[in-house]
């Protein structure tokens, strides 16, 4: 387990000023880590991460199924977007209408026209409203309760906690980029499942309980 301890123990008292500098020091380190993998190793361990997740939860069980477009060598979950479409579901991609503010999902279908958005990320060309039921969300890093630590710009959070009702939210990124805390704030909201390459954590009152990747667990709702 990597938990960068060096430089975790930066951070003294957890006032935010230091939380955010420590966070942007560890989001550098952790988003190099990932870009220097050979395309051959990415492409193995997002497979493995999506098997993982597909055996963890039955997103049929959730009409609409929020997604991401991959970038900065983030797992490609497109294949079960096209799963999702292909049993029946509905699926659409985050776009970030105004800065600092949550995010829309738009429907995506595979062969739509599409046009860049911020930060150039691919997204719809048309503009079809979809509220998603459940919606994986990319990691940089998570700590060992849950807690995501994004791209710094609170888009996730901000729509997470502007939806009434909330969806299953799961987050999927790499089993390194785990760290003992990212010392949360009270606008950090922690996902309900975190997906790896090797495991399964699930959010419990307190924690997020490991589950190994040779133990079948009941698959979640």
């Amino acid at each position: 387990m990597n938990v960068l301890d060096d430089m975790q123990a930066t951070v003294a008292n957890g006032e935010w000023h230091q939380v955010r500098d420590w966070r942007k020091r560890v989001r550098k380190e952790l988003l190099q880590r990932r870009v220097a993998l050979g395309a051959r190793a990415h492409r193995a361990l997002g497979e493995q991460a999506c098997a993982q997740l597909l055996e963890a939860v039955d997103t049929q069980a959730y009409k609409v199924l929020g997604f991401y477009w991959p970038i900065r060598g983030e797992f490609d979950l497109r294949s079960i977007a096209l799963k999702h479409l292909a049993e029946g579901g509905r699926v659409a991609l985050p776009v970030v209408t105004q800065r600092s503010a949550a995010v829309e999902f738009w429907g995506w279908q595979p062969g739509m026209p599409m046009q860049a958005g911020i930060w150039n990320i691919p997204i719809p060309q048309d503009r079809e409203l979809l509220t998603p039921d459940i919606v994986i969300a990319p990691l940089v890093g998570f700590d060992m309760s849950g807690f995501r630590l994004g791209y710094g710009g609170g888009y996730y959070d901000r729509t997470l906690a502007a939806a009434n009702p909330r969806p299953f939210t799961i987050g999927i990124g790499y089993e390194d980029s785990i760290l003992l805390t990212i010392y949360p704030q009270p606008h950090d909201i922690p996902m309900d499942l975190i997906v790896t390459e090797r495991s399964v954590r699930r959010k419990a009152p307190t924690a997020i309980h490991s589950v190994a990747t040779h133990t079948r667990e009941p698959r979640l709702p």
